[in-house]
């Protein structure tokens, strides 16, 4: 039976080691557990995991660090066992009391670990982990003066799904609706009625095989699929009329396929592109196109995401996977810095898209100093104001940064979830890992300079440490 005070904060003189060989307690993965405040986690939310009979369940830190693992090398579930099972660090991180030979849960645990720890339960450990490692400098009732910067931008996490091409999504449809005739005619031992399959499979391999595509055969091979699905949906709804019970799995996949169908259709009819909640894989439903400019890919599909910079650490200010106009966060990203701090920011640095009137009226009733150019006429020496605008800009590079670092690193830049909730999940641990790297590179870097004595000054709580060179 699982107890709470079982995983006590492991300390790393207690963590028994192998075959008489002493660990590095210098080591990061020593150093990032001591960043995460395990047992003030494991009291919050070790309900997650009960476990009132059979096998105990597995401690949250367990399930946390093995996920911040995963996201940090970029592995399968089973790959991130057998790493486990032979790195004795990585063991400590998660909370093991001293290495073992065994792997200590089997991989398909991995997918109860990210279903119950959500984007909400995500999001409140990263402001542990922070409030944990960050001085607490909220001034009670004291909202005289404004200090600090919040970097504000925007970004999207592209979800592994193949380009969206409306031929291969009628494609795919059809096969579905014809697999799923034929499991109930199976079920029921019913006739299986005409569906075309094999003249429908030539048809489309006759576009998707052609090198050169005109318009003219785009749509005719389009209205082929469109009736091809039209006619298995209408033999799917035939089985419904006559009372027989499909699968929950059966009917939402349906469901789905219907929406395509009624999109692909309305495009075909009206000879657009553009469709209100356009389904862009049937798989993953709620995947949806994010416009967003960029040289590299124009149109992205994946969740679209406002990420807070507050003192070089992440959060995450809004995630959605409807596109959506990013200078709405800014107000409430705001305001969750005075929640935080007890005041507001001294200068907000944001790019053209959030400098919208709403919120620069808003920055200037509490003294907030927006990036970019000044409104009205020009000052008769703008020097100044060119200096301000250009440290501005070069400031607010550090969320280009961390962008980077994210997608290149922390798996940010290609989703390979397929639920809606492990995707929102992924995406946290992604800012989670980032912050938990960054905050042991800056206890190394402080633990180095004081062997250099470089350092000139120190402000530090227990459990903060930041350095002013």
């Amino acid at each position: 039976m699982y107890k709470k005070n079982r995983n006590k904060q492991l300390a790393f003189e207690h963590f028994d080691q192998p075959l008489g060989l002493k660990l590095n307690p210098d080591n990061r993965w020593v150093k990032k557990a001591e960043t995460i405040p395990w047992d003030a986690i494991e009291e919050r939310y070790a309900k997650l995991f009960p476990s009132n009979r059979g096998v105990p369940a597995k401690p949250l830190r367990m399930a946390f660090g093995s996920l911040l693992l995963q996201k940090h090398l970029g592995c399968s579930d089973r790959e991130l066992v057998e790493q486990i099972t032979e790195n004795p660090y990585f063991q400590y991180f998660i909370g093991l009391p001293g290495y073992q030979m065994e792997a200590p849960y089997v991989p398909s645990l991995l997918v109860e670990f990210r279903k119950r720890l959500t984007e909400d339960i995500l999001g409140d450990i990263n402001d542990m982990i922070l409030e944990y490692n960050t001085p607490d400098d909220h001034d009670d009732g004291d909202d005289s003066g404004n200090s600090g910067t919040l970097i504000l931008d925007a970004t999207c996490a592209p979800q592994n799904i193949e380009y969206p091409q409306d031929i291969n999504l009628l494609n795919q449809c059809r096969e579905d609706l014809e697999g799923i005739v034929d499991e109930i005619c199976y079920s029921y031992n019913l006739k299986k009625p005409r569906m075309y399959r094999v003249n429908a499979r030539k048809e489309y391999l006759s576009l998707a095989k052609c090198k050169k595509r005109t318009g003219k055969k785009i749509r005719k091979a389009l209205k082929a699929q469109l009736q091809y699905v039209r006619r298995d949906l209408r033999y799917v709804d035939e089985f419904i009329a006559q009372s027989l019970e499909l699968e929950q799995k059966q009917l939402d996949r349906i469901e789905t396929i219907r929406k395509v169908y009624e999109q692909q259709d309305y495009m075909y009819c009206n000879n657009t592109h553009v469709v209100s909640g356009r389904i862009v894989s049937i798989s993953q439903p709620y995947v949806r196109p994010i416009i967003r400019g960029k040289a590299k890919a124009p149109t992205e599909f994946g969740a679209k995401l406002d990420i807070s910079l507050d003192n070089g650490l992440a959060r995450i200010e809004k995630l959605s996977f409807d596109p959506y106009n990013e200078s709405e966060v800014l107000i409430s990203a705001v305001e969750n810095y005075h929640k935080r701090h007890g005041h507001y920011p001294e200068r907000v640095l944001v790019d053209q898209i959030y400098r919208k009137r709403k919120n620069i009226s808003y920055c200037k009733m509490r003294g907030i100093r927006i990036s970019g150019p000044a409104l009205g006429r020009p000052k008769k020496d703008p020097r100044s104001d060119k200096k301000i605008e250009y440290r501005d800009a070069v400031d607010r590079i550090e969320v280009e940064r961390a962008f980077s670092l994210a997608k290149r690193s922390f798996g940010l830049g290609l989703i390979t979830t397929k639920l809606e909730t492990t995707t929102r999940s992924s995406i946290v641990l992604s800012i989670i890992a980032m912050n938990v790297d960054r905050l042991t590179k800056e206890a190394m870097r402080f633990l180095l300079s004081i062997f250099q004595g470089t350092y000139v000054g120190l402000s530090f709580e227990p459990t903060f440490l930041t350095m002013v060179y």
